[in-house]
């Protein structure tokens, strides 16, 4: 069987891949007190939701 390439399952899972890297990063950077864990998570968080909202299949 051939597999399709779909754009929307590759968004989906770069977007899934991006929260949960940011929980990971948010989290340790909380337990351990670095703001620069802390401030990456975040930012990662803001463009995972972005590319959410700005790609709509």
């Amino acid at each position: 069987m051939l597999s399709i390439w779909r754009p929307d399952r590759a968004v989906r899972r770069s977007v899934v891949v991006l929260i949960l890297v940011s929980a990971v990063l948010v989290g340790a950077g909380t337990v351990l007190d670095n703001w620069l864990l802390l401030s990456i998570g975040v930012w990662a968080l803001i463009s995972g939701v972005a590319v959410e909202l700005v790609y709509r299949p």
